[in-house]
């Protein structure tokens, strides 16, 4: 009976560590008013490489007494062209204006202002601006918005007047520029958003002037602040390809020297351009619309470096690492998918040759030293994620040529974390390097993920504050790399003890894995930890024998669907600032706008399976397995019929990763980066367990044979395994009525190594008594 209920209990321990960590949450207090006024002030294309003292002195005073961040302009369009910039600002959600867009730049809008009374003025293409939001792009959002939520606001210039129109076109009161002392102007609504003018282009003089200029303008807003202001400078678009990372300054009462912050970056230094809107709302003391914002107030923390210019190094260096983060990452993966393809390709003769024949008939085996540079190069490709994520530790994007230093660093740590694989204790036992990269891989991914994901922010093979996704966690590549590793490894450990602990090993290394995923201090992925909570069951349920039926992938199932409705009903109850993407999905479902999350979720998904690198990576491997390791000359089915528990880890797996790719709007990309660890490893530990098809294995004293760390008796290979007798008789099939045996190829006389034979050399000399 206990047996038959622990794959049950198992899996309830799993999902109460999940709804654990994923509702554990540091305590924040409710925002309070800080301001009578507020100020948005913005320069399209500003950068912290244009602040100096001598250029730009009273927005470096600004910096100094005030709270300072990178700025993610990112909107409903690529790149966020200065009217899609103040669209997005007024609208707090990611807006675009409509109309043609030109490929690779921004081509100068005319906003027609219309004052037909003096005071105030009006936007005659608000409305179609508006219907081209609500019903044409994925986002929603109601342009305008902001404005909205107050009584009165005023607006200077062209762009500010595109924020501050409410939805039917008016903007409460407006100027045309900046009056040489505006005072009463800015005194005159709780509100005011003001264009500071544009800094565009790569010329270093012109740059300067243009900031300059928006300078001196900044000087007499400051000048002429109303008492009790927060002041908000921000640099609220790109001006050209690529996009880029701008400034952000807000001075107040409360945002004394500080790093700008927000929930929807959780990272110290981050804001998005859509955390505006909530933030002068908070400051005001106003309610949030009905409709909430995509953006979360922001706030001030501490943690700044008392020295200015060392502190304006920071953003200006991140902006540095996620402009070449973008040039590197294309071709990284390209290269990363090329030569994987290249590899399946090269390791199916080998396979078909692998199988060693005893008589003098057959064809001819590879050279070993040719099998073991495909081994050595199975293990560098499924190595070259990590790798690429650590290379992150070493300022490569500095140079002038990021790319070459970013390959040398990587390839140098390839090479390096290849030899610790190759000198490891077990390399030449089958399982001996599946183990070693799988354990390699988690501790790299979790170590930074622990240390506060500091390598995935703008890395490589992480995400970058460009494409305003994900600024703290586990990335998409991070979390295929990080559960296909946390998963193979607990198959690995589990294989090492009795059959009848392999279940609570996977759950334990698995249910730490969970945690790292989903707490909000840690991977703050909910979606990953839901979708490993899955592929764990799976695991679990079938490391001890068995296959991937359809009621244990119900189970798995069940188990995921426990997870995710815990997790939503506390989510739910939490204020609705404060809640995570399940719980405003599900909000939004009750209020009948769940569909725009469903379709962003589609539409994100479509993009990204067609754009992807990764989709490559995951096709091509799905190939490889299917038309190759799964066949009879393949060796995975006798793999997986030896070794139940890597069985199990890989199945859990890819149950793990196509869940958390589609549920996240990352198709095939959890897969694909799955894919690049899991998929040389099996052709590795295939191309070993081929090898050891004709080894000859005499059992013990005891009976056992060395199949596997079971009592005597009992055999993982099943009926064609290793058995307790010469001819793998006698043993008990494994997997039960769903057992594999020891896969297609094996028979009674047949039996093969145990998991810690060497390569190469029978498995009598390791065991024969």
């Amino acid at each position: 009976m206990l047996r038959r209920l622990a794959p049950a209990l198992l899996t309830l321990v799993v999902v109460v560590l999940g709804i654990a960590a994923l509702t554990a949450r540091p305590d924040r207090e409710a925002p309070e008013r800080t301001a009578d006024f507020v100020v948005l002030a913005g320069v399209a294309g500003l950068r912290w490489e244009d602040v100096d003292p001598e250029t730009t002195p009273t927005l470096w005073r600004m910096a100094r007494d005030g709270s300072i961040g990178s700025l993610s302009v990112r909107s409903a369009h690529r790149p966020t062209c200065p009217v899609d910039g103040w669209l997005t600002l007024g609208a707090g959600s990611y807006a675009a204006w409509n109309g043609s867009r030109q490929v690779g730049g921004c081509p100068p809008t005319a906003v027609t202002v219309e004052q037909p009374d003096g005071i105030g003025a009006n936007l005659p293409d608000q409305e179609s601006v508006v219907l081209h939001n609500q019903e044409r792009l994925p986002w929603g959002a109601v342009p305008g918005a902001l404005s909205e939520s107050v009584r009165c606001s005023v607006a200077v210039g062209p762009g500010a007047a595109v924020a501050a129109a409410r939805p039917f076109g008016r903007v409460d009161r407006y100027a045309a520029a900046l009056p040489e002392d505006p005072a009463e102007l800015l005194g005159s609504c709780v509100l005011s958003i003001v264009d500071l003018g544009t800094v565009a282009g790569e010329d270093p003089t012109a740059r300067a002037a243009a900031a300059r200029e928006a300078d001196s303008r900044l000087a007499r807003v400051l000048a002429a602040r109303p008492p009790r202001s927060l002041v908000i400078v921000a640099g609220v678009s790109d001006t050209e390809v690529p996009s880029r990372l701008h400034v952000a300054v807000a001075d107040g009462p409360g945002w004394e020297r500080g790093w700008l912050t927000s929930a929807s970056t959780g990272r110290e230094g981050y804001l998005q351009l859509v955390d505006l809107a909530p933030t002068a709302l908070t400051a005001l003391g106003r309610p949030m619309p009905e409709r909430l914002f995509l953006g979360r107030p922001a706030e001030s923390v501490g943690g700044r470096p008392a020295d200015l210019a060392a502190a304006i190094a920071q953003p200006a260096d991140a902006d540095r690492e996620a402009a070449a983060q973008r040039r590197v990452a294309d071709w990284f993966f390209a290269l990363l998918a090329g030569v994987q393809v290249l590899l399946a390709v090269a390791v199916l003769p080998l396979l078909r040759r692998a199988r060693r024949h005893a008589g003098p008939y057959g064809p001819e085996p590879v050279s070993r030293r040719v099998v073991s540079v495909v081994e050595l190069l199975l293990i560098g490709a499924a190595l070259a994620v990590p790798a690429a994520l650590l290379a992150d530790a070493v300022p490569w994007w500095r140079g002038d040529h990021a790319g070459v230093y970013f390959a040398g660093v990587t390839v140098l740590l390839l090479v390096a974390a290849t030899a610790v694989v190759r000198l490891a204790p077990g390399y030449a036992s089958t399982l001996g390097p599946l183990g070693a990269v799988a354990g390699l891989t988690t501790l790299a991914v979790g170590v930074d993920v622990l240390t506060g994901a500091r390598l995935q922010l703008n890395g490589v093979v992480g995400y970058s504050a460009l494409e305003g996704g994900r600024y703290a966690g586990l990335g998409t590549v991070g979390l295929g790399v990080f559960l296909a590793g946390a998963l193979l490894s607990a198959g690995w450990l589990a294989q090492r003890v009795r059959r009848s602990w392999r279940p609570t090993v996977m759950v334990l290394v698995g249910g730490a894995a969970v945690v790292v995923v989903g707490s909000p201090y840690l991977g703050s992925d909910p979606v990953g930890a839901i979708a490993l909570t899955a592929g764990l069951s799976v695991a679990a349920a079938i490391s001890a024998g068995g296959w991937l039926t359809i009621s244990r992938l119900a189970w798995a199932t069940m188990a995921g669907l426990a997870l995710t409705i815990g997790f939503a009903v506390l989510d739910l109850r939490r204020p609705a600032a404060e809640r995570g993407s399940l719980g405003r999905f599900l909000a939004a479902v009750g209020d009948g706008t769940g569909g725009l999350t469903v379709h962003r979720s589609s539409t994100a998904n479509f993009e990204t399976l067609v754009n992807s690198p990764l989709t490559v990576l995951a096709l091509a491997g799905a190939l490889l397995v299917w038309f190759a390791l799964l066949q009879p000359w393949g060796g995975l089915m006798r793999l997986f019929g030896i070794y139940p528990a890597m069985r199990a880890a890989m199945a859990g797996t890819a149950v793990a990763a196509v869940i958390g790719g589609v549920l996240g709007g990352d198709a095939l990309d959890v897969a694909g980066a799955a894919g690049a660890l899991v998929v040389p490893m099996a052709a590795l530990a295939a191309l070993r367990v081929l090898d050891h098809s004709t080894d000859r294995t005499q059992p013990d004293a005891a009976g056992q044979s060395d199949g596997g760390p079971d009592a005597a008796g009992q055999s993982d290979g099943g009926p064609g395994g290793a058995g307790d007798g010469p001819d793998g008789g006698g043993g008990s099939d494994d997997g039960g009525p769903d057992g594999p045996g020891a896969g297609a190829g094996a028979s009674t006389a047949d039996p093969v190594a145990g998991p810690d034979a060497p390569a190469g050399r029978p498995s009598s000399e390791v065991t024969a008594s």
